[in-house]
Protein backbone atom coordinates (compact mmCIF):
# COMPACT_ATOMS: atom_id res chain seq x y z
CA UNK A 1 0.00 0.00 0.00
CA UNK A 2 2.81 2.40 0.86
CA UNK A 3 4.45 1.92 -2.56
CA UNK A 4 1.14 2.55 -4.33
CA UNK A 5 0.60 5.76 -2.36
CA UNK A 6 4.07 7.00 -3.33
CA UNK A 7 3.27 6.32 -7.00
CA UNK A 8 0.09 8.39 -6.77
CA UNK A 9 1.88 11.28 -5.07
CA UNK A 10 4.66 11.25 -7.65
CA UNK A 11 2.15 11.36 -10.50
CA UNK A 12 0.23 14.19 -8.83
CA UNK A 13 3.42 16.25 -8.51
CA UNK A 14 4.32 15.63 -12.17
CA UNK A 15 0.84 16.54 -13.44
CA UNK A 16 0.72 19.64 -11.23
CA UNK A 17 3.98 20.84 -12.80
CA UNK A 18 2.58 20.18 -16.28
CA UNK A 19 -0.60 22.06 -15.40
CA UNK A 20 1.43 25.14 -14.44
CA UNK A 21 3.21 25.04 -17.81
CA UNK A 22 0.02 24.66 -19.86
CA UNK A 23 -1.66 27.44 -17.89
CA UNK A 24 1.26 29.77 -18.59
CA UNK A 25 1.18 28.88 -22.29
CA UNK A 26 -2.56 29.52 -22.36
CA UNK A 27 -2.09 33.01 -20.90
CA UNK A 28 0.75 33.82 -23.30
CA UNK A 29 -1.29 32.72 -26.32
CA UNK A 30 -4.29 34.76 -25.13
CA UNK A 31 -2.14 37.90 -24.89
CA UNK A 32 -0.72 37.37 -28.39
CA UNK A 33 -4.13 36.91 -30.02
CA UNK A 34 -5.04 40.56 -29.40
CA UNK A 35 -1.81 41.81 -30.99
CA UNK A 36 -2.32 39.53 -34.00
CA UNK A 37 -5.91 40.72 -34.45
CA UNK A 38 -4.75 44.35 -34.43
CA UNK A 39 -2.20 43.59 -37.14
CA UNK A 40 -4.86 41.90 -39.27
CA UNK A 41 -7.16 44.92 -38.93
CA UNK A 42 -4.31 47.32 -39.71
CA UNK A 43 -3.39 45.45 -42.90
CA UNK A 44 -6.90 45.39 -44.36
CA UNK A 45 -7.21 49.01 -45.64
CA UNK A 46 -3.99 48.78 -47.66
CA UNK A 47 -4.95 45.41 -49.15
CA UNK A 48 -8.44 46.66 -50.00
CA UNK A 49 -7.29 49.83 -51.74
CA UNK A 50 -4.58 47.95 -53.60
CA UNK A 51 -7.14 45.47 -54.90
CA UNK A 52 -9.38 48.37 -55.95
CA UNK A 53 -6.47 49.90 -57.87
CA UNK A 54 -5.74 46.63 -59.65
CA UNK A 55 -9.44 46.26 -60.49
CA UNK A 56 -9.55 49.78 -61.89
CA UNK A 57 -6.55 49.16 -64.14
CA UNK A 58 -7.88 45.80 -65.30
CA UNK A 59 -11.35 47.11 -66.15
CA UNK A 60 -10.05 50.32 -67.69
CA UNK A 61 -7.75 48.68 -70.21
CA UNK A 62 -7.55 45.71 -72.54
CA UNK A 63 -4.02 44.78 -71.50
CA UNK A 64 -3.31 41.08 -71.07
CA UNK A 65 -1.30 40.55 -67.92
CA UNK A 66 -0.49 37.62 -65.62
CA UNK A 67 -2.17 39.50 -62.77
CA UNK A 68 -5.62 39.58 -64.36
CA UNK A 69 -5.68 37.36 -67.47
CA UNK A 70 -6.55 33.69 -67.18
CA UNK A 71 -4.76 31.15 -69.35
CA UNK A 72 -7.16 29.31 -71.63
CA UNK A 73 -5.78 25.87 -70.78
CA UNK A 74 -3.73 26.13 -67.56
CA UNK A 75 -1.35 23.23 -67.06
CA UNK A 76 0.59 24.16 -63.93
CA UNK A 77 -0.36 25.67 -60.58
CA UNK A 78 1.45 26.69 -57.40
CA UNK A 79 0.10 26.28 -53.88
CA UNK A 80 1.37 28.29 -50.92
CA UNK A 81 0.60 26.38 -47.70
CA UNK A 82 0.81 28.26 -44.38
CA UNK A 83 1.38 26.13 -41.26
CA UNK A 84 3.05 26.77 -37.89
CA UNK A 85 6.61 26.48 -36.66
CA UNK A 86 5.56 25.09 -33.27
CA UNK A 87 3.16 22.45 -32.07
CA UNK A 88 0.76 22.31 -29.11
CA UNK A 89 -1.92 24.06 -31.17
CA UNK A 90 -4.46 21.28 -31.57
CA UNK A 91 -5.37 20.54 -35.18
CA UNK A 92 -4.27 23.93 -36.53
CA UNK A 93 -1.48 22.74 -38.85
CA UNK A 94 -3.08 19.38 -39.72
CA UNK A 95 -6.31 21.10 -40.85
CA UNK A 96 -4.36 23.42 -43.16
CA UNK A 97 -2.39 20.48 -44.56
CA UNK A 98 -5.60 18.52 -45.21
CA UNK A 99 -7.07 21.52 -47.01
CA UNK A 100 -3.94 21.75 -49.17
CA UNK A 101 -4.16 18.04 -49.96
CA UNK A 102 -7.78 18.42 -51.08
CA UNK A 103 -6.85 21.40 -53.25
CA UNK A 104 -3.93 19.47 -54.77
CA UNK A 105 -6.19 16.56 -55.66
CA UNK A 106 -8.71 18.92 -57.22
CA UNK A 107 -6.10 20.68 -59.34
CA UNK A 108 -4.57 17.39 -60.47
CA UNK A 109 -8.03 16.13 -61.42
CA UNK A 110 -8.22 19.19 -63.69
CA UNK A 111 -5.02 18.05 -65.40
CA UNK A 112 -2.65 20.50 -63.73
CA UNK A 113 0.78 19.88 -62.27
CA UNK A 114 1.20 21.29 -58.76
CA UNK A 115 4.22 22.98 -57.18
CA UNK A 116 3.99 23.32 -53.40
CA UNK A 117 5.50 26.18 -51.40
CA UNK A 118 5.38 25.89 -47.61
CA UNK A 119 5.55 28.28 -44.68
CA UNK A 120 6.15 26.70 -41.25
CA UNK A 121 8.15 23.77 -39.90
CA UNK A 122 5.08 21.56 -39.44
CA UNK A 123 4.28 21.61 -43.14
CA UNK A 124 7.93 21.11 -44.07
CA UNK A 125 8.17 18.13 -41.72
CA UNK A 126 4.95 16.61 -43.13
CA UNK A 127 6.22 16.71 -46.71
CA UNK A 128 9.78 15.76 -45.73
CA UNK A 129 8.63 12.66 -43.84
CA UNK A 130 6.73 11.51 -46.92
CA UNK A 131 9.68 12.40 -49.19
CA UNK A 132 7.53 14.67 -51.32
CA UNK A 133 9.07 17.46 -53.36
CA UNK A 134 8.69 21.05 -52.17
CA UNK A 135 9.45 23.96 -54.49
CA UNK A 136 10.51 26.26 -51.63
CA UNK A 137 9.93 26.70 -47.90
CA UNK A 138 10.29 29.32 -45.16
CA UNK A 139 10.35 28.92 -41.37
CA UNK A 140 10.93 30.87 -38.18
CA UNK A 141 8.30 33.62 -38.27
CA UNK A 142 4.81 32.07 -38.26
CA UNK A 143 3.79 33.28 -34.79
CA UNK A 144 4.70 36.92 -35.50
CA UNK A 145 5.14 37.59 -39.25
CA UNK A 146 6.42 40.90 -40.59
CA UNK A 147 5.88 42.45 -44.00
CA UNK A 148 9.50 41.64 -44.84
CA UNK A 149 8.66 37.95 -44.36
CA UNK A 150 5.72 38.23 -46.76
CA UNK A 151 7.97 39.97 -49.27
CA UNK A 152 10.53 37.17 -48.99
CA UNK A 153 7.84 34.53 -49.57
CA UNK A 154 6.30 36.45 -52.47
CA UNK A 155 9.56 36.68 -54.46
CA UNK A 156 9.70 33.11 -55.84
CA UNK A 157 5.92 33.07 -56.42
CA UNK A 158 6.00 36.28 -58.46
CA UNK A 159 8.91 34.91 -60.47
CA UNK A 160 7.01 31.66 -61.12
CA UNK A 161 3.85 33.41 -62.38
CA UNK A 162 5.88 35.59 -64.76
CA UNK A 163 7.69 32.64 -66.37
CA UNK A 164 6.32 30.36 -69.06
CA UNK A 165 5.37 26.87 -67.93
CA UNK A 166 8.04 25.47 -70.27
CA UNK A 167 10.64 27.34 -68.22
CA UNK A 168 9.28 26.17 -64.86
CA UNK A 169 6.63 28.83 -64.43
CA UNK A 170 2.99 28.42 -63.36
CA UNK A 171 -0.37 29.58 -64.68
CA UNK A 172 -2.11 29.95 -61.29
CA UNK A 173 -1.21 30.81 -57.71
CA UNK A 174 -3.28 29.45 -54.82
CA UNK A 175 -2.88 30.04 -51.10
CA UNK A 176 -4.01 27.79 -48.23
CA UNK A 177 -4.17 29.37 -44.79
CA UNK A 178 -6.29 29.42 -41.64
CA UNK A 179 -8.86 32.18 -41.54
CA UNK A 180 -9.46 33.78 -38.14
CA UNK A 181 -13.21 34.01 -37.56
CA UNK A 182 -13.38 34.30 -33.78
CA UNK A 183 -11.60 33.18 -30.64
CA UNK A 184 -13.37 29.83 -30.90
CA UNK A 185 -13.56 29.41 -34.69
CA UNK A 186 -10.69 29.22 -37.17
CA UNK A 187 -11.24 27.71 -40.60
CA UNK A 188 -8.65 26.32 -43.01
CA UNK A 189 -9.46 27.87 -46.40
CA UNK A 190 -7.97 28.04 -49.88
CA UNK A 191 -8.25 30.69 -52.54
CA UNK A 192 -6.80 31.57 -55.90
CA UNK A 193 -4.43 34.49 -55.62
CA UNK A 194 -3.59 34.85 -59.32
CA UNK A 195 -4.99 35.42 -61.86
CA UNK A 196 -7.19 37.88 -59.99
CA UNK A 197 -10.91 37.31 -60.40
CA UNK A 198 -12.40 40.75 -60.98
CA UNK A 199 -15.87 39.74 -59.73
CA UNK A 200 -14.42 38.35 -56.51
CA UNK A 201 -12.18 41.39 -56.11
CA UNK A 202 -15.18 43.70 -56.39
CA UNK A 203 -17.01 41.69 -53.73
CA UNK A 204 -14.04 41.81 -51.37
CA UNK A 205 -13.60 45.56 -51.75
CA UNK A 206 -17.32 46.36 -51.66
CA UNK A 207 -17.19 47.80 -55.17
CA UNK A 208 -19.68 45.34 -56.68
CA UNK A 209 -21.83 47.29 -59.14
CA UNK A 210 -19.90 50.50 -58.51
CA UNK A 211 -19.04 52.59 -61.57
CA UNK A 212 -15.29 53.11 -61.55
CA UNK A 213 -13.82 56.40 -62.83
CA UNK A 214 -11.91 56.53 -66.11
CA UNK A 215 -8.14 56.58 -65.80
CA UNK A 216 -5.22 57.47 -68.03
CA UNK A 217 -2.26 55.16 -67.46
CA UNK A 218 1.30 56.41 -67.79
CA UNK A 219 3.54 55.17 -69.20
CA UNK A 220 1.08 52.32 -69.95
CA UNK A 221 -1.47 50.06 -68.29
CA UNK A 222 0.92 47.12 -68.60
CA UNK A 223 3.66 49.01 -66.75
CA UNK A 224 1.18 49.94 -64.02
CA UNK A 225 0.18 46.30 -63.62
CA UNK A 226 3.85 45.28 -63.55
CA UNK A 227 4.34 47.69 -60.66
CA UNK A 228 1.19 46.57 -58.84
CA UNK A 229 1.80 42.82 -59.22
CA UNK A 230 4.49 42.49 -56.51
CA UNK A 231 2.58 44.77 -54.12
CA UNK A 232 -0.65 42.83 -54.61
CA UNK A 233 0.93 39.41 -54.05
CA UNK A 234 2.87 40.65 -51.02
CA UNK A 235 -0.24 42.17 -49.42
CA UNK A 236 -2.30 39.02 -49.95
CA UNK A 237 0.44 36.81 -48.51
CA UNK A 238 0.95 39.19 -45.58
CA UNK A 239 -2.75 39.11 -44.77
CA UNK A 240 -2.75 35.29 -44.96
CA UNK A 241 0.26 35.12 -42.64
CA UNK A 242 -1.36 37.49 -40.13
CA UNK A 243 -4.67 35.63 -40.11
CA UNK A 244 -2.81 32.33 -39.73
CA UNK A 245 -0.80 33.74 -36.81
CA UNK A 246 -3.96 34.89 -35.03
CA UNK A 247 -5.56 31.49 -35.69
CA UNK A 248 -2.47 29.68 -34.40
CA UNK A 249 -2.51 31.61 -31.12
CA UNK A 250 -6.25 31.02 -30.71
CA UNK A 251 -5.85 27.31 -31.42
CA UNK A 252 -2.93 27.05 -29.00
CA UNK A 253 -4.88 28.89 -26.29
CA UNK A 254 -7.82 26.52 -26.73
CA UNK A 255 -5.56 23.46 -26.71
CA UNK A 256 -3.69 24.62 -23.62
CA UNK A 257 -6.92 25.44 -21.79
CA UNK A 258 -8.19 21.94 -22.57
CA UNK A 259 -4.88 20.46 -21.36
CA UNK A 260 -5.04 22.52 -18.16
CA UNK A 261 -8.61 21.43 -17.47
CA UNK A 262 -7.75 17.79 -18.16
CA UNK A 263 -4.76 18.03 -15.83
CA UNK A 264 -7.00 19.41 -13.09
CA UNK A 265 -9.47 16.56 -13.55
CA UNK A 266 -6.66 14.00 -13.49
CA UNK A 267 -5.22 15.51 -10.30
CA UNK A 268 -8.63 15.23 -8.65
CA UNK A 269 -8.97 11.61 -9.73
CA UNK A 270 -5.47 10.72 -8.52
CA UNK A 271 -6.06 12.56 -5.24
CA UNK A 272 -9.16 10.42 -4.62
CA UNK A 273 -7.17 7.27 -5.37
CA UNK A 274 -4.34 8.44 -3.09
CA UNK A 275 -6.80 9.15 -0.28
CA UNK A 276 -8.36 5.72 -0.74
CA UNK A 277 -4.92 4.09 -0.68
CA UNK A 278 -3.97 6.02 2.46
CA UNK A 279 -7.22 5.05 4.18
CA UNK A 280 -6.66 1.43 3.21
CA UNK A 281 -3.11 1.61 4.60
CA UNK A 282 -4.35 3.14 7.88
CA UNK A 283 -7.09 0.51 8.14
CA UNK A 284 -4.57 -2.26 7.56
CA UNK A 285 -2.23 -0.84 10.20
CA UNK A 286 -5.08 -0.61 12.71
CA UNK A 287 -6.11 -4.18 11.91
CA UNK A 288 -2.54 -5.35 12.45
CA UNK A 289 -2.29 -3.49 15.75
CA UNK A 290 -5.63 -4.88 16.94
CA UNK A 291 -4.67 -8.35 15.78
CA UNK A 292 -1.33 -8.14 17.56
CA UNK A 293 -2.95 -6.91 20.75
CA UNK A 294 -5.49 -9.75 20.61
CA UNK A 295 -2.73 -12.28 20.08
CA UNK A 296 -0.78 -10.96 23.06
CA UNK A 297 -3.90 -11.01 25.20
CA UNK A 298 -4.62 -14.60 24.26
CA UNK A 299 -1.01 -15.59 24.96
CA UNK A 300 -1.10 -13.91 28.36
CA UNK A 301 -4.38 -15.58 29.25
CA UNK A 302 -2.95 -18.99 28.30
CA UNK A 303 0.13 -18.53 30.46
CA UNK A 304 -1.97 -17.59 33.52
CA UNK A 305 -3.72 -20.91 33.34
Amino acid sequence: MGAQLRVYKRRIRAITATKKITKAMEMIAASRIVKAQRKVAASMPYATELTRAVTAVATGSNTKHALTTEVEQPTRAAILLVTSDRGLAGGYSSNAIKQAERLTERLRAEGKEVDTYIVGRKGVAYFGFRERKVADSWTGFTDSPAYADAKRVAGPLIEAIQLDTAEGGVDELHVVFTEFVSMMTQNAVDGRMLPLSLDKAEEETGAKGEILPLFDFEPSAEDVLDALLPRYVESRIYNALLQSAASEHAARRRAMKSATDNAGDLIKSLSRLANAARQAEITQEISEIVGGASAMADATAGSDK
